[in-house]
């Protein structure tokens, strides 16, 4: 299993969450929620106004998000779902731990204590230069006070 850090349409509430709670592309179990160690520019995009956490470390807020574990099957349809490598990257990154769900071993117990845990997390290098420009958010609501709703793939 590996862990994986989601900030945006695939979060609880969210208009992609159908996928990671569809058995049929693989499993992914909430584990909690969380934040990125490091501040991150999260900007809403494009004529989609997809969420996208740009990979410049040290710029913006500390990115909110929601901790899984997944199986190799859900990380491959991630994977495909996110464009990887091509529109966002898959990255380590280490993300602190606001509130602890999972259940598991003495190593799921040990990484909640100390608060930090590394996760995959889909970022993007490669992004449009004015994409620096926009407003940045901590975290992502597609019907937040932005007012920039997301258009969903079957839309498009």
């Amino acid at each position: 299993m590996a862990r994986v850090f989601v900030y945006g349409t695939l979060k609880k509430g969210q208009p992609n969450y159908k996928h990671m709670i569809n058995t049929a592309k693989g499993l992914a179990k909430f584990q909690g929620r969380g934040r990125t160690v490091e501040k991150y520019p999260l900007v809403i995009a494009g004529k989609y106004n997809i969420p996208y956490m740009l990979n410049i470390p040290g710029t913006g807020h500390h990115v909110a998000g929601e901790i899984y574990s997944v199986d190799d099957q859900m990380l491959r349809f991630l994977d495909e779902f996110e464009g990887c490598p091509d529109m966002y990257q898959r990255t380590l990154m280490r993300i602190e731990v606001v509130e602890w769900e999972g259940k598991g071993g003495a190593g799921e117990t040990r990484a909640a204590a100390e608060g930090v845990v590394e996760c995959f997390v889909y970022s993007t290098t490669t992004y449009p230069p004015e994409w620096v420009g926009l407003p940045y958010h901590d975290s992502y609501d597609s019907s937040g006070k932005h007012g920039l709703s997301y258009v969903l793939r079957e839309s498009r």
